[in-house]
């Protein structure tokens, strides 16, 4: 055994923070805690400690909010508002639009539909959400998630999502199991028309029995319909998000990538979640279904013959240092994604004539960053001629190709069409680790950049929310189903 460090987490079954320890084991990382009163528990943390440590060198830890909502009180993770402990500002926010519907997913972390209670924040309760947002300093939210649930049940999500645009945010995506999508070519085109800029997929697999182990039922139609309505409606953003379990499609990370590069005029992107555990599960039980970040590079670079290899991912925060500099040379500041560098993975690439090639092949990433990282700091020291000489040298490390189509626009306006415009020409393939009680890691807590929204005030980190907080949330603010059905009634009557 070989000790890396120590950290804090969660006991599984009281929540109790517990002094936690991240160790190597036969290669593995594992993180470990004791709870006085529920014992000992261990999980794997990465499947690979050579990948474990590779990561940490692109590891920028932010600077957090500069009006942070809550105070220093129970600590971490019981002051998410966010607090002043918090090391990151938001860089994608999400408002849970209702916790309603239309399927009974198995692995769903959220919970929908099964809680016994209705929580849907009202028009004026979600404006204030996104008005909350938007007032984040140093860097206001510019991204946004409408989350359920299913979004798509409530149908004033259009009047939302154009509430959001006018409000600030550049980017809104609709988190969807795509039902209501795949039933009307017109709801999507009003998707679109509303001003939504990307349609969030739930997309486990190619085949139907994935389907009935995560979502109850096979919607391997409903998926292509969704896709070739996006398609006649005008929408060419569609990202594909996989709930990956070990055993279940773990197998299929190839197919799916083969099925966005078929579909390459609308899909964006494959975003893959390792699942998460919730509940009381077996270590050995755990075991048989913990599948992490380098498993999935590894099954991807397997999966397409070598055509996208495991060195060809690199952690979340592994652009801050562009967003840096570019923000420094335009005297503003830009969104910067601090995540832990453990919590995700990324790479782009290049699909020509139906092939694909990672953007490795055609830059030196690493080169690229330290250039930038470079002309970064000489523009905090006042050295401005040698930071712009750093910045224009940094191209070295792109070949020309590359630079002439896809990168010197971005460089050129740094803005966010220009940004949408490269997406446009790539293809990205990433993975994102959420956690649970059982792997929880209160440092990746603290460096979260995907945040919640609540009515309350509160802006909460992902996986917090969905491990502590979201269920005393809805609850206090959510009304008892049989109340929210009489209301229903009522108002249906009223209209009537």
């Amino acid at each position: 055994m070989r000790f890396i460090k120590e950290t804090r987490s969660i006991c599984p079954e009281c929540l109790k923070v517990l002094d936690a320890k991240i160790f190597e084991e036969d290669g593995v990382v594992y993180i470990e805690k004791k709870c006085p009163e529920h014992g000992s528990f261990r999980d794997v943390y990465w499947s690979d400690y050579e990948q474990y440590m590779r990561v940490l060198k692109f590891e920028y830890v932010g600077d957090g909010l500069e009006n942070p909502r809550t105070e220093r009180n129970r600590g971490c993770p019981y002051d998410c508002g966010i607090c002043p402990e918090h090391k990151s500002h938001t860089v994608l926010a999400i408002i849970d639009v209702t916790n309603r519907c239309n399927l009974r997913c198995p692995i769903c972390f959220a919970t929908a539909g099964t809680t016994g209670y209705v929580y849907e924040p009202s028009k004026d309760e979600v404006r204030s959400m996104l008005v909350n947002l938007r007032s984040n300093l140093p860097v206001p939210a510019t991204a946004l998630q409408f989350s359920g649930g299913e979004p798509t049940i409530r149908k004033d999500l259009p009047d939302l999502i154009r509430m959001a645009k006018e409000l600030g945010f550049d980017h809104v995506e609709v988190n969807t199991n795509g039902l209501r999508l795949a039933q009307s070519v017109d709801y999507c085109r009003t998707l679109r028309e509303a001003g939504t800029s990307t349609i969030y997929l739930q997309f486990d697999g190619v085949t139907p029995d994935v389907y009935k182990f995560t979502r109850g039922v096979d919607l391997v139609d409903v998926k292509r319909r969704v896709i070739e309505n996006c398609r006649e409606a005008g929408i060419d953003s569609v990202v594909l998000v996989c709930t990956l379990v070990k055993g279940v499609n773990d197998h299929q990370l190839g197919d799916i990538i083969r099925f966005a590069v078929e579909n390459f005029d609308v899909v964006r992107c494959v975003n893959v979640q390792p699942v998460s555990l919730c509940g009381r599960i077996p270590e050995v039980e755990r075991m048989k279904m913990r599948i992490t970040i380098p498993d999935f590079m590894r099954l991807v670079e397997e999966q397409t013959d070598g055509k996208i290899k495991v060195s060809d991912f690199y952690p979340v925060p592994t652009v801050v240092p562009v967003s840096k500099a570019i923000g420094a040379f335009k005297g503003k500041r830009y969104v910067e994604f601090t995540a832990h560098p453990h919590c995700g993975m990324a790479t782009y690439v290049l699909v020509e004539d139906g092939e694909i090639v990672p953007i490795t092949r055609y830059a030196n990433v690493e080169g690229f960053i330290k250039s930038m990282e470079g002309a970064y700091r000489d523009f905090e020291a006042g050295r401005k001629a040698r930071a712009k000489m750093r910045l224009l040298g940094s191209l070295r490390h792109i070949k020309f190709s590359m630079l002439r189509k896809y990168i010197g626009p971005v460089l050129r306006h740094g803005s966010y069409k220009t940004l949408g415009d490269l997406h446009r020409k790539m293809l990205m393939i990433s993975a994102m680790h959420f956690m649970d009680p059982y792997n929880f890691d209160l440092e990746r807590v603290q460096r979260c950049v995907i945040h919640y929204a609540v009515p309350d005030g509160r802006i909460i980190p992902f996986c917090t929310m969905n491990s502590i907080h979201r269920e005393k949330i809805e609850k206090e603010f959510g009304v008892p189903i049989e109340e929210w059905r009489k209301r229903r009634k009522a108002e249906v009557d009223e209209v009537a």
